[in-house]
């Protein structure tokens, strides 16, 4: 219904027949692309007709205690995934029908005759094509713009996407449902998200020390409430933890404190003030703390960030009671 900006022809260009075929071109797009996202609703709406059906059969097992929560976990979050596809797909089609149109208005000004005995004015109102709020404006004052020019960003801050960009080797690790943990955006808590997307082409980035690095854009859906939504933004930065594997009741180990022996890995457990080696089996593992599959039991007590000091049955004084 906002009227975003007020157009006035250039009139030359309208009299030109090559910029008339161009337009009548255009229209012919719009209404393929109208088209085109008619098909994408019908196709969203049918998976996510699907999804319901599929979490209500599931939910019911579950209530029979004939499926998992994992199950269920599962079929809630394809559902969510199929509902916001389904209003992405309507979202297309508001922007097709609001392309169409535009089309169609600069087509209607190549006939100064018709528009004269009409009586209508040469200029025409740009409205919004979404509900939603200005983002940016790219042209704040009048001037001769060439055709294709941004004018302004529009978006829906209720319908926020987020973008990660992992290593390339850590992508192939991301698969879509994974859970996205988001820290240092601002609050004390962290948000929650889970990814939809792994893009499958990557990008150069340079890094901080110089060093070139392929990088991968991680797509994701925010699973918040509404309330924790309304504080975020447009190009708002967080800091994003994606877990590719999680397990409970994990024996595992500080990272810190593992070292490479030959071609396995080994720690120093601490017994009766001594050091002593311990080759183990690792499993997953990241920056913190690594998954113990054999060589270390529960309670046992390891050296972190061992020295070459550090040797078989060498006497050891631990500090500060750790």
């Amino acid at each position: 219904e906002t009227v975003l900006a007020m157009v006035l022809p250039d009139t030359p260009k309208l009299l030109d027949p090559r910029e008339r075929a161009e337009t009548a071109a255009r229209v012919s797009a719009a209404e393929a692309a109208v088209s085109r996202a008619q098909t994408n609703i019908d196709a969203a709406l049918i998976a996510e007709e699907t999804a319901a059906s599929q979490f209500e059969r599931i939910r019911r097992l579950r209530e029979r205690d004939s499926s998992s929560e994992q199950a269920l976990e599962d079929a809630t979050m394809k559902m969510r995934m199929r509902q916001e596809e389904h209003r992405a797909a309507e979202f297309s089609m508001q922007i097709a029908k609001f392309e169409l149109a535009q089309a169609q208005a600069a087509l209607q000004r190549f006939d100064p005759a018709a528009q004269e005995s009409s009586g209508a004015d040469w200029h025409f109102e740009i409205r919004s094509p979404i509900s939603g709020r200005v983002l940016r404006v790219l042209h704040e004052s009048a001037a001769v713009l060439p055709a294709g020019t941004q004018l302004l960003e529009l978006g829906d801050p209720a319908n926020l996407e987020l973008e990660v960009d992992v290593l390339s080797i850590d992508a192939v690790k991301i698969e879509p449902g994974d859970r996205i943990v988001l820290e240092h955006w601002g609050g004390e808590e962290p948000l929650t998200g889970v990814v939809k997307l792994v893009e499958p082409a990557a990008f150069t980035k340079i890094s901080a020390l110089g060093v070139e690095e392929q990088r991968v854009w991680i797509i994701g859906d925010l699973t918040i409430s509404d309330a924790e939504r309304a504080r975020l933004g447009d190009a708002f930065r967080f800091e994003a933890r994606i877990v590719v594997w999680e397990e409970q009741d994990v024996l595992q180990c500080p990272t810190a404190a593992l070292f490479r022996l030959e071609n396995e890995w080994a720690v120093y457990v601490l017994a009766a003030d001594r050091a002593h080696l311990r080759k183990v089996v690792i499993g997953h593992r990241n920056a913190d703390a690594a998954e113990i599959l054999s060589g270390l039991a529960e309670g046992d007590r390891v050296i972190v960030y061992p020295s070459d000091r550090v040797q078989e049955a060498v006497n050891v004084v631990v500090r500060n009671g750790k």
